[in-house]
């Protein structure tokens, strides 16, 4: 058995039903399992979805951003997402992205598959998110004329100040690609997270709200950008393989144009995610009746912090920040204890650079640069948060957070 089938608490189940089941099962009795209808129908869902609300796009139209339809594109992982997005976009060598250091390293290392550098800007002060200030800061220094892309990550699913750095794009003339990875269904005023910017990608990785098991998904307002990533997801091919077995035209005409990926998602995996999108504002409340139950618990602890909440804010993860001033333990102390008290935890993220890879390559690249990434980190623990949790677990949490924390105070 291992330790994680021994907790009292995991820390992420996906909310698997018998829809999803069956809907598998006819994927395998189709004989069709790579990408074809169910993917198809996954992209068409995820773009009405996206698009139903026709006040956000009177929202955009007033705020001069793109408002046309939202066109989503199926790919096997958001890393494959972000390197089609940014290279749709114009990164590649010679060019930069600006993104933050405190996001998992698939971000920036997508940039570098492409041959680009990359820029980090610290985040905000008692905040996770990005800071558009320390982005501008980049944007008008010499290097500054490298930038193709700002990349905001929406951590835990809160949004970031796409308001501003929407802005800053349009002042300096570069893209803004979304790492929306936890951000489904974050909703804002300028439209859903990851439907904001040029481009923005999903993922639906088995911990995700919606899952696919591995996944993800490209959205776009710009036709342009949506045909360059359609051809170049599939190996630069200028029909889908779909296309080639379902026509009238002969399967084995195709062309080559571009030296492309394999980043398609397959229709076994297309078929969760279809029936997973029908449920996701249905896992939304049900994260959200967690996060009430932890915040009554939790805001009046003088060792801990609440976790910040911009409108919108899908809660992918729940950040428990401890305040190191009222404790005689440091975080990792804390997250071993709580991991002895039987509950599920994790770290939401370590800064990239912390990482062997990226010290050696940028070899300013350190923590004095970048405080606030480097605090949050050091102060931080994720702890259980999904769909199907039981009061009682949920109990479970607060009741072993509570008694850590009291019997190390200080």
């Amino acid at each position: 058995m291992s330790d994680a089938d021994s907790l009292k608490v995991p820390f992420s189940r996906p909310s698997i039903s018998k829809e999803e089941e069956d809907a598998v099962l006819a994927v395998l009795r189709s004989g069709w399992l790579t990408t074809g209808k169910y993917a198809l129908q996954f992209e068409n869902n995820f773009s009405t979805y996206m698009n139903q609300d026709k006040k956000l796009k009177e929202n955009r139209k007033n705020a001069g951003l793109d408002s046309r339809d939202v066109i989503s594109l199926a790919v096997n992982s958001n890393t494959s997402g972000m390197v089609l997005a940014m290279q749709a976009c114009g990164v590649g060598p010679g060019t930069a992205v600006i993104t933050t250091p405190y996001t998992f390293v698939s971000t920036a290392m997508s940039a570098v598959h492409l041959g680009a550098d990359v820029f980090f800007a610290d985040i905000e002060k008692d905040s996770y998110s990005i800071d558009p200030e320390k982005i501008e800061e980049i944007l008008k220094s010499e290097k500054g004329k490298m930038v193709r892309a700002i990349v905001p990550v929406h951590i835990a699913g809160n949004p970031c100040n796409m308001e501003k750095i929407c802005a800053l794009a349009k002042k300096y003339g570069v893209m803004v690609i979304e790492d929306a990875a936890h951000a489904l269904p974050t909703k804002t005023d300028l439209g859903y997270a990851g439907t904001i910017g040029d481009a923005g990608v999903y993922s639906f990785y088995v911990t995700k709200t919606l899952t696919t098991a591995e996944g993800g998904m490209v959205c776009t307002r710009n036709p342009e950008l949506a045909k360059k990533m359609t051809m170049m997801r599939m190996h630069g091919m200028d029909r889908t393989t779909w296309d080639r077995y379902t026509s009238p035209r002969a399967s084995w005409e195709y062309d080559i144009v571009a030296p492309g990926f394999k980043f398609n998602l397959p229709d076994i995996l297309a078929a969760l995610g279809v029936e997973q999108l029908k449920k996701v504002d249905l896992f939304f409340a049900k994260r959200e009746r967690i996060v009430e139950k932890y915040n009554e618990a939790f805001k009046c602890l003088d060792f801990i912090q609440l976790p910040p909440s911009e409108k919108g804010n899908c809660w992918h993860l729940y950040l428990l920040r401890i305040v190191p001033e009222k404790l005689n333990i440091d975080r990792n102390e804390f997250a071993k204890l709580l991991q002895k008290e039987g509950i599920g935890i994790s770290v939401h993220f370590i800064p990239m650079f912390y990482f062997t890879y990226w010290k050696n390559r940028y070899p300013n690249f350190t923590e004095n640069n970048f405080p606030e990434a480097a605090h949050r980190y050091k102060t931080t623990i994720t702890i259980p948060l999904w769909p199907d949790m039981t009061d009682e677990m949920v109990q479970m949490v607060i009741n072993a957070v509570k008694k850590i924390g009291t019997e190390h105070h200080v």
